[in-house]
């Protein structure tokens, strides 16, 4: 008789080669050209405004997270994707709110990771917009000083601008005065401006810091999806209805719609699809499920960006679509042999 004892653990018993942790840090690994893209277009000011993010995210992840749940990553990529979210010249302590209000009210009010219903970084950028209006749309130009400044990084938490930089000039201080413009969906949407496809796909454009280059969200999505870590059909879903939608829309008046290439490559679509709807812990798990999730997004982005009154609609889209996660769960559940089709509402 064998001296080996007999081992009864919990399910799952077959298990991936990939921990949490090692795709956590992947997607971060990911993200940095996205980062360095954001760091050539618009200098300091993007570093500052990331990293404040980061850090407002670690704080409570540190104080009021599992033990060890700092070093898995997730914390990391939150403040990340939160920062390539917002505009560049927003003053650091508002980005490190709006980091510190996404770990602490968007994931560990829910129990951590794997427990919260919506997605930490748009739920902090969300907060942000409604809290700050007026400085999360104001978009400042690529070009120019490299150094410089975009906007009141350093402003004082609950200054004025014009109190801000007298205090500063009283310290010697002179901040340069930032030139804004609007981003292409506000051109599109209140000028019926289009621009230039080529100013879409490599980001010299004014928006976030996310907004700056398609192109290279495109390729460090597609490392991630091979390496099993994104799934794909999430964004080809979004990009396939988003393109469908807004052609139609096209065909049948140019001069008020834009057509589907634009809306493909402008605003934060490609950030969103690639990165926010993509989050394992926020959408569905079954391949059907996440066709309906993306094809919703889809129809979310161009129906905000149409006929709401804002020119973006992306993190809104991804929000509500979050919240119809678990009834998509139930609805797309393959059918267990020998059992009929569990009803939705039962």
């Amino acid at each position: 008789m064998s001296d080996e004892k007999l081992l009864v653990t919990a399910s799952p018993h077959l298990k991936g080669p990939d921990s949490t942790r090692q795709i956590m840090w992947n997607v971060v690994l990911s993200l940095l050209p996205v980062v360095a893209a954001a760091l050539w277009y618009f200098g300091p000011s993007a570093l500052l405004v990331i990293l404040a993010a980061t850090a407002g995210a670690l704080l409570p992840e540190r104080l009021l997270g599992n033990k060890g749940s700092l070093g898995d990553g997730s914390a990391v990529i939150t403040g990340l994707l939160l920062g390539l979210t917002l505009p560049p010249g927003l003053p650091i302590w508002m980005a490190f709110i709006g980091g510190a209000f996404g770990i602490a009210i968007g994931k560990l009010i829910f129990g951590g990771l794997g427990q919260n219903p919506f997605n930490p970084a748009l739920l902090g950028r969300a907060f942000l917009q409604a809290a700050f209006p007026v400085t999360l749309t104001t978009w400042p130009v690529t070009g120019g000083n490299w150094w410089n400044l975009r906007g009141d990084n350093l402003a004082w938490p609950f200054m004025s601008e014009a109190a801000e930089r007298a205090a500063l000039a009283a310290q010697g201080i002179t901040l340069p005065d930032v030139a804004t413009g609007a981003t292409p969906l506000g051109l599109m949407k209140f000028e019926k401006t289009g621009s230039g496809f080529s100013d879409l796909m490599l980001g010299s454009t004014s928006g976030s810091l996310g907004e700056t280059c398609a192109l290279v969200i495109l390729l460090c999505g597609a490392y991630l999806a091979y390496r099993g870590f994104l799934n794909w059909r999430i964004p080809a879903s979004i990009f396939l209805t988003v393109a469908v939608f807004s052609g139609i829309l096209h065909l049948t008046n140019a001069a008020r719609y834009p057509d589907p290439l634009f809306m493909l490559f402008s605003g934060g679509l490609m950030l969103g699809a690639v990165y926010m709807a993509t989050d394992m812990v926020t959408s569905p798990t079954t391949s059907l499920g996440s066709w309906l999730f993306g094809g919703g997004i889809g129809v979310l982005v161009v129906a905000i960006r149409m006929w709401g009154g804002l020119p973006e609609g992306v993190m809104y889209a991804i929000l509500l679509m979050n919240g119809v996660v678990p009834f998509i769960e139930r609805a797309t559940q393959p059918r267990v042999f020998g059992r009929s089709r569990v009803k939705v509402l039962s």
